[in-house]
């Protein structure tokens, strides 16, 4: 077990790795070298970075070590999707789900152990707030499950999703400094438009997370006036409709770069030709794109989703007025990887 004093060097973002080593008497290079050597596959130890200094690699132990989230099990999808429960060093589980699809390969990563916001609908909300998961802890779920699709011929992961348990902009700071380390070509060198963050509604949050990345927004809206939205959603009492989509106006748009919201629907709730109207109007001033979603089934069943037929027409009336609409297809249902089903719990599955 690593010392207590010790540096997990995935916490640091580049920048902040490059200060570390510094402290340590040594020159700025060093930082950069050591950041791109942490980030290739099966790198576990100092000795294997040979192009730094005997030295420094000897003394390096003493105040640092790479952290890795190695105790997992997995779960597969009949449709192909594999879902992680990672252990973590208190004890503490979290689930990340990785999608695979024929032009890319996404994985949904947790930003919580649990999640504050507790929307209704939604399985993790049922577990209140644990704590906020470090940077290190985001990045390795990725890190994880890319040796993972190495070792099991699963091609490239290509895309990334905060779409996991806990609300990204609740954890803002460590969310950005993994947003640092996923996308700086020395570390895992992803594309800022390859990766989405959701909220569901944390609107100053959301204005910094536009200032100071590239990633794409998607929004959980789920509900066209207050009163239901409050009543699925409590963030809602805190930033009601009207000045969420405010923020969304606000939002530091990037060249051709569109908010995506989320709309699940719940039969009898929000999913009538009202709702449909009313949305399209809600957004008519927002460079955007509409993600439909059928509710996943929880264990709770005061919500469950509308047919295929009123799932239908509610993409209809929003496409008659101009928008982009998709119905998101449901993956890893069986397994409880679908949105809104993931849960810490440890479930038997297939040991790595």
């Amino acid at each position: 077990m690593e010392s207590v004093a010790t540096t997990d060097l995935k916490n640091l973002t580049q920048d902040q790795l490059i200060a570390f080593v510094e402290s340590l008497g040594q020159p700025a290079f060093r930082g950069r070298q050591m950041f791109a050597w942490i980030y290739r596959p099966g790198i576990t130890e100092f000795g294997q970075m040979t192009d730094l200094a005997k030295e420094f690699r000897a003394l390096l132990p003493a105040h640092a070590h790479i952290s890795r989230l190695e105790n997992y099990i997995t779960q597969q999808s009949r449709d192909g999707t594999v879902k992680f429960a990672f252990t973590l060093d208190d004890g503490q589980v979290i689930e990340s789900v990785f999608i695979p699809e024929e032009e890319r390969s996404t994985l949904c990563v947790s930003s919580q152990v649990g999640c504050a916001m507790g929307c209704r609908f939604c399985l993790t909300g049922t577990m209140g707030f644990l704590r906020n998961l470090t940077t290190a802890e985001i990045v390795n779920q990725v890190c994880a499950v890319q040796d993972y699709c190495l070792e099991h011929d699963l091609g490239r992961l290509t895309n990334l999703v905060f779409m996991g348990m806990g609300e990204p902009l609740a954890n803002l700071d460590n969310v950005l400094d993994a947003l640092s380390i996923l996308t700086e070509q020395r570390g895992l060198d992803f594309a800022s438009r390859r990766i989405t963050v959701s909220t569901c509604g944390l609107v100053p949050q959301m204005i910094r997370l536009g200032e100071q990345t590239s990633v794409n927004l998607a929004i959980s809206l789920h509900a066209t006036d207050d009163a239901t939205r409050s009543s699925i959603m409590p963030v809602n009492d805190r930033y009601p409709i009207a000045e969420l989509l405010e923020g969304c106006k606000r939002f530091p748009h990037k060249k051709r770069q569109r908010i995506m919201f989320e709309y699940t629907l719940l039969q009898g709730i929000n999913d009538s030709d009202q709702d449909a109207r009313r949305l399209a109007g809600l957004l008519s001033d927002i460079p955007c794109k509409i993600n439909l979603l059928a509710m996943n089934p929880t264990s709770d069943a005061t919500y469950v989703s509308p047919d295929r037929d009123r799932v239908l027409a509610f993409q209809k009336i929003l496409r008659e007025q101009g928008y982009a609409v998709f119905i998101r297809q449901s993956r890893g249902a069986d397994i409880s990887a679908a949105c809104g089903q993931l849960a810490a719990k440890q479930q038997r599955g297939q040991c790595r």
